[in-house]
């Protein structure tokens, strides 16, 4: 038990009792003098206020909760009045706050951010769709952060509704075939039947028939421009059979501005390579086979230095390109046998404006990790599940695990494999899955733990694998009913040379069942001889597990890596990005590349599957630089990354210079830019004006007010009332259906977030039965409150003082009676 002083400061009267203390006792030297010090030391004690902290479990029998109830137009699909009824029957019961949102806007993340961290508890009755104000992953995130517990109550859907939409660049090359997608939209997940027509410019464009089983179907159109100037595009949607409740979100329109070709230069001395055939259909390319100065360079958007010696260029023309980058142009260095590791790049000064050092990158990976997480009953009975759950987060989120392979296996009466095996940690999409997934279990029906099960899995899954074997459990112990066979199990997977740690997460009022399960748990890990690998926590703490490192590869390896002309399957490390988004490498590989190591701040977007980098980027000044440590797709006759250039997989290498170039516009004149929008939604324009003038803009043929906001660049907004294209002096701009009604049914999306946060997801019948009940289980909390020890302290000096009085009078009292006893001798003897 831990004692503290709430005022300490009293001590300090300690130090004149002990002063007069000494003082007394040299003159009287009686045993009074110390009992009496002693007792003004306790009170002393008791004035200092000394207390402890006991540890509470605080449950709400009426915990307080807010409902926001979604009223808004995208909920005409549910039921008139959805939550009604659920609010009524819990504002009967415990204190219940009621907020509606209403109109053509969904404020859903400002709501929860609202009233997250106040104490209550949040019941979201909705679709799931927020298109206004705060986005609602974020405020999901704030609402756990907060420990506020938030519940989704999804509606039943009453009818079907179909939405589409055109995605795609708003400004395009002319001449280039330009990739734009369709996306139609329902509500529920039936089929669906219509017929979909394209206008380019108003005419069609083409048109049939489409079936649709699922809830979104995306539609690939290629289309190039051969004019310059404004251009438009229209999507529709008709002859829909399977329900359609609103017909407004059925045509989309796509404003598109047509410019020039940027002026893009390649520095190479292999003119007819793959690279420099894509970036010719693409760009007006101006080809040398040397660095062509300064003056040259500045009209390009974009300069790319194809697998040339440092040697090539002085320091006079790396200082140029250095300026070229600040100020705004796009560089990408192309690897090969004469870049980068092989072109003596390391510490350069070429090496300062790249995303990248010209080094073997630290060996990372080598190691296949399985994660078997206990979903019996037993977690919940116990209050074990949400650390379980926890545990097994934290530990996909471990630093060692950047470059592993990792699996998931859950066990309860039964096993099953909720990974669908081994994903490499190395790409941010999987950690994501794996994460998501995890916090979705859930416990079992049957009362048995089948860990055996799991194990069995486990093997199956390690059979085959190489490098370091991992296997982690975590369970609340309860595994006697399978103990036995775990045991063998978990034997015949140490045999194979798998390391295994078992996570025992314990209940924190443990019974005597709860003892059994100690006792099973740990003496597994006996049995097996990895006792040291056996960790018991407190319900609340977190694991911490020590890998074994894995083998690094001595440099003879590195070299004979680099030579190897094998195959190097690639990964896209950052799938999301403006590069990657739209590129699918399923099957792309290359048999070389450059050995670097990415800079801190730098992006890999493009690895191995073991892990080395091969498309990296980063900032410089106002530019972007690109590192694509692979060839150009000859190489001299290497041939590193044919296939690279081939089909689909070189809109890797368009969307690098696309990327690189940022703005293909040129800078001269005036130029506008003003992105589509909504009804309802104003769109803000911009007006940079690069050459002397008048700046004015018009729309539709009425004069806008523009506001200076920087050197040359003027601002303004625009909210069209009317559906369709519009015009901005030459500059098109389309205004779309509400945004109301883009996103169509129940936004699935959500309801990981909602878990994390310690919620569930409701249909309305399922909330009216269990919510609350769950609500007041949510409600409960541990916490630690203050206990003052002054009273025991102050009996202590009280029961003390008495213990002295007591024992002097009673001393006086004898010696009273033998003195009486002596006097009266004395009498008899006279």
């Amino acid at each position: 038990m831990n004692i503290s002083l709430e005022s300490p400061e009293m001590l300090l009267l300690a130090t004149p009792v002990i002063i007069a203390g000494f003082y007394l006792l040299r003159r009287t030297k009686t045993k009074l003098v110390e009992w009496r010090v002693l007792v003004s030391l306790i009170l002393v004690l008791a004035l200092a206020s000394p207390y402890t902290t006991v540890t509470r479990t605080v449950s709400e029998e009426d915990p307080s909760l807010v409902l926001i109830q979604d009223q808004t137009s995208s909920m005409e699909l549910f039921p008139e009045g959805a939550g009604t009824d659920l609010y009524e029957s819990l504002t009967a019961n415990t204190p219940t706050a009621l907020v509606q949102l209403t109109g053509e806007k969904t404020t859903l993340g400002d709501a929860v951010t609202q009233y997250s961290g106040l104490g209550n508890q949040i019941i979201l009755v909705t679709d799931g769709n927020s298109n206004s104000g705060k986005d609602l992953t974020e405020a999901l995130e704030f609402a756990k952060e907060t420990n506020t517990t938030v519940y989704l109550v999804q509606p039943e859907l009453e009818a079907n509704d179909l939405s589409v939409e055109i995605l795609g660049d708003k400004k395009v090359v002319v001449d280039n075939q330009n990739e734009f997608e369709i996306v139609v939209r329902q509500a529920s997940e039936q089929s669906v039947s219509y017929f979909l027509e394209v206008f380019v410019d108003g005419k069609i464009s083409q048109s049939r028939p489409f079936t649709q089983e699922g809830r979104n179907n995306t539609i690939p159109i290629n289309q190039a421009f051969t004019t310059l100037g404004a251009h438009n595009m229209s999507v529709k949607i008709s002859d829909i059979s399977g329900g359609d409740l609103k017909e407004t979100n059925n045509e989309f329109f796509k404003s598109i501005y047509v410019i020039p070709k940027p002026k893009v230069t390649l520095v190479t001395n292999e003119t007819g390579s793959p690279l420099a055939k894509v970036l010719g259909s693409l760009y007006e390319v101006s080809v040398s086979n040397g660095y062509p100065g300064a003056a040259n360079i500045t009209d390009s958007k974009l300069l790319v230095l194809d697998d040339q010696f440092i040697s090539s260029l002085s320091e006079a023309q790396i200082k140029e390109i250095k300026n070229y980058v600040s100020n705004g142009g796009g560089l990408i260095v192309v690897g090969g046998d004469r870049a980068y590791n092989y072109g003596n790049y390391l510490d350069s000064s070429l090496e300062e404006v790249l995303p990248v050092i010209s080094k073997p990158s630290e060996f990372k990976g080598g190691r296949n990790l399985i994660l078997l997480i206990d979903v019996s009953p037993s977690t919940v009975a116990h209050k074990t599940q949400v650390d379980i759950l926890s545990n097994a987060i934290k530990i996909l989120e471990s630093d060692n695990l950047k470059d592993a392979n990792v699996a998931v296996v859950a066990f309860g009466n039964a096993a099953y494999d909720v990974s669908g095996g081994f994903l490499y940690m190395g790409l941010p999409h999987n950690l994501a899955l794996l994460k998501e997934r995890v916090s979705m279990l859930t416990p079992t029906n049957e009362t048995e733990t089948s860990l055996d099960q799991g194990l069995a899995i486990a093997k199956q899954m390690f059979e085959g694998e190489d490098g370091e074997l991992d296997a982690i459990i975590i369970s609340d112990g309860g595994i006697e009913e399978s103990y036995d066979q775990s045991v063998q199990a978990a034997q015949e997977l140490k045999d194979m040379g798998v390391n295994i740690y078992f996570i025992h997460i314990r209940s924190s009022a443990p019974s005597q069942a709860d003892r059994t399960r100690n006792y099973y748990a740990e003496t597994l890990m006996k049995e097996i001889g990895l006792e040291g690998n056996y960790q018991h926590i407190e319900m609340g703490d977190r694991a911490d597990i020590e890998f074994e490192e894995t083998d690094e590869p001595s440099e003879e390896d590195e070299e004979e890596e680099t030579e190897d002309t094998g195959v190097y399957p690639l990964l896209e490390y950052s799938p999301d990005h403006f590069i990657t988004r739209g590129v699918n490498l399923t099957n792309a590989s290359i048999t070389g590349y450059n050995q670097v190591t990415p800079k801190a701040g730098a992006e890999r977007l493009v690895i191995t599957a073991t892990g080395q980098p091969v498309l990296t980027t980063w900032r410089f000044g106002l530019g972007r630089v690109a590192a694509f440590t692979t060839d150009n797709g000859d190489g001299g006759g290497i041939r590193w990354a044919s296939s690279l250039y081939n089909a689909s997989n070189s809109k890797l290498i368009s969307g690098t210079a696309n990327w690189a170039i940022g703005n293909p516009q040129a800078e001269e004149g005036a130029v506008v830019d003003a992105p589509d929008t909504w009804l309802g939604t104003p769109s803000d324009l911009t007006l940079i004006m690069y050459d002397e003038g008048i700046p004015q803009l018009k729309f539709n043929g009425a004069q806008l007010d523009l506001a200076l906001t920087g050197r040359n660049t003027y601002e303004t907004s625009v909210n069209p009332v009317n559906i369709g294209i519009h015009d901005i002096s030459g500059y098109p701009l389309a205004v779309n259906y509400a945004l109301e009604y883009l996103e169509v049914g129940h936004n699935k999306d959500i309801e990981p977030l909602i878990v994390a946060t310690g919620g569930k997801i409701y249909t309305e019948k399922e909330a009216r039965a269990s919510l609350l009940k769950d609500a007041r289980q949510n409600s409960e909390h541990e916490s630690n409150e203050p206990v003052s020890l002054k009273m025991y302290v102050l009996l202590a000096a009280l029961a003390l003082y008495l213990a002295e009085v007591i024992a002097r009078r009673i001393k006086e009292m004898r010696s009273l009676t033998q003195a009486q006893g002596e006097a009266g001798e004395e009498e008899t003897v006279a």
